[in-house]
């Protein structure tokens, strides 16, 4: 209940009254780390908020191939633009370590939404700030290089979920096959660039876990594409 209740939350602007319409109405369901929350083709019946753990988002390519599109951390939405759009999801979530979500139910959402126009106005921005972000990222993995890209995911992950405790290592653990995924490469040019920016000391490899040592240079490499 936590992504509900938060203030971190966009459902902190509602009022007490909205508050407990929300709590009555929404399911909360735990997942396992790599268990499907929803799949590509699926029928959106509510707003998914990720209460705990990260999600990946992802769309099925050619060959069997993975395009990650989206990661997601608590507190945040996923699968909010098919729910809104009165599709079915494009693209399909898992869960990369445990993790539990609510669902809000979509006749409750509008309720809501008719009712608060601060709510509206937020969950505006909300679909903005991600169709600005898809469209970046659109135009990186298509016309930056390989270390480019790999050094932008980087980047992005430690944007995203952050460091551990020594401020250096990235806190999430991705396999080589998912970082590929997510930069629009083989897994073999993930591992062979990951092993390249070992060997310039700009990171430090412990099997999953992902070290850090020179963000400046992990930038420099992103920007020059």
């Amino acid at each position: 209940m936590n992504c509900i209740t938060s203030s971190e939350s966009i459902f902190s602007i509602l009022t007490p009254k909205e508050l407990d319409m929300l709590k009555k109405n929404n399911i909360c369901t735990s997942y396992s780390k790599g268990e499907i929350i929803y799949k590509e083709g699926d029928k959106p019946t509510g707003l998914i908020s990720l209460c705990k753990g990260k999600v990946k988002v992802f769309k099925e390519g050619v060959g069997g191939r993975d395009q990650i599109i989206r990661m997601a951390k608590p507190i945040g939405f996923i699968g909010f633009r098919a729910l809104f759009a009165e599709e079915n999801y494009i693209a399909s979530a898992v869960a990369i370590e445990d993790s539990s979500i609510c669902i809000v139910e979509k006749n409750i959402l509008e309720k809501l939404i008719r009712s608060n126009a601060d709510l509206a106005l937020a969950i505006i921005r909300e679909l903005a700030q991600e169709l600005g972000f898809s469209n970046e990222r659109t135009v990186s993995l298509t016309q930056k290089h390989i270390r480019g890209r790999l050094a932008e995911s980087i980047l992005f992950l430690a944007d995203t979920f952050g460091y551990e405790e020594d401020g250096k290592t990235l806190k999430v653990y991705l396999s080589r096959e998912d970082l590929a995924n997510l930069s629009n490469m083989t897994t073999s040019n993930a591992i062979r660039t990951l092993s390249t920016f070992a060997q310039e000391n700009a990171i430090k490899i412990d099997g999953r876990r992902i070290t850090v040592l020179k963000v400046r240079e992990l930038e420099k490499i992103s920007e020059l594409g």
